[in-house]
């Protein structure tokens, strides 16, 4: 061989060869488990309450939490949803729907009245000439009253917001001693309303205020003696609402 040729260089390649194929199959087994996980949620989502769908969606809109310390957002733990000023007018909506279930309750829709206010969702019992959800002259509820207590705290206990209870009369002189007046029975009756609800599974401490204010806030001004007076008020409070002012009914003497 001349010594002026170049030395012959032989480049060998080796080729790995992963067992079965590669990891190829890995991957698409991962991918078919994240689909079938996907497909179970969805499923379990649809059977689940809208209170558990709106928690859900809410967390994966705001996963850090920080929008409920605005009261913009929803917040729990998938059993409860707070209600905000947007949610106030189909919170009302619902609770006019529970009250048609029952007949006995539907005939009084006349004298359950439901309001959004600055305040929150104000329902009103508002009592008749005969008297409807109170025995007269004092503070017992009578079955009627009780039923409808009962049916809002099934809708109500399942919400976080605080709740206000007020107690108003008409302005005709309580028929009784001097020691006991239209004060203490507006207290008395809006009481006996957080006691009943609170017997009935509200949870402790969602009450926030119990508040009497005998014909000081009348519901017929030109009417000052009207049965439309006498009435309990349930407030669902907004749940970015600053703390109710603490204003004690004034003594009477």
């Amino acid at each position: 061989m001349p010594e002026n040729l170049p030395p012959i260089i032989i480049i060998k390649k080796k080729v790995a060869h992963a067992g079965h194929h590669g990891g190829a199959w890995k991957v698409a087994y991962a991918d078919f488990v994240t689909a079938m996980m996907a497909l179970f949620i969805v499923l379990w989502l649809l059977n689940s309450s809208e209170q558990v769908r709106i928690a859900v969606s809410a967390y994966f809109q705001d996963p850090s939490g920080t929008g409920a310390h605005s009261g913009s957002a929803s917040t729990g733990t998938g059993e409860t949803v707070s209600v905000n000023k947007d949610d106030m007018t189909k919170l009302k909506e619902k609770l006019e729907q529970a009250l048609k279930k029952s007949p006995e309750l539907e005939k009084l829709k006349d004298y359950v009245q439901m309001s959004v206010s600055g305040e929150g969702l104000r329902v009103e019992m508002i009592e008749s000439e005969k008297g409807i959800f109170f025995e007269s002259g004092n503070a017992r509820p009578s079955e009627t009253g009780r039923e409808l207590l009962v049916k809002l705290t099934e809708e109500l206990k399942r919400l976080p917001n605080d709740l206000l209870i007020e107690g108003h009369t008409d302005a005709k002189p309580f028929s009784s001693n001097g020691d006991y007046s239209n004060w203490e029975l507006s207290t008395d009756r809006a009481n006996a309303a957080r006691k009943l609800m609170e017997a009935d599974g509200l949870p402790h401490g969602r009450i926030v205020q119990v508040r009497g204010f005998a014909d000081q806030s009348l519901r017929d001004k030109a009417h000052p003696e009207s049965a439309a007076n006498r009435r309990i008020s349930v407030i669902v409070r907004y749940q970015d609402a600053p703390e109710p002012a603490e204003k004690p009914a004034p003594a009477h003497h």
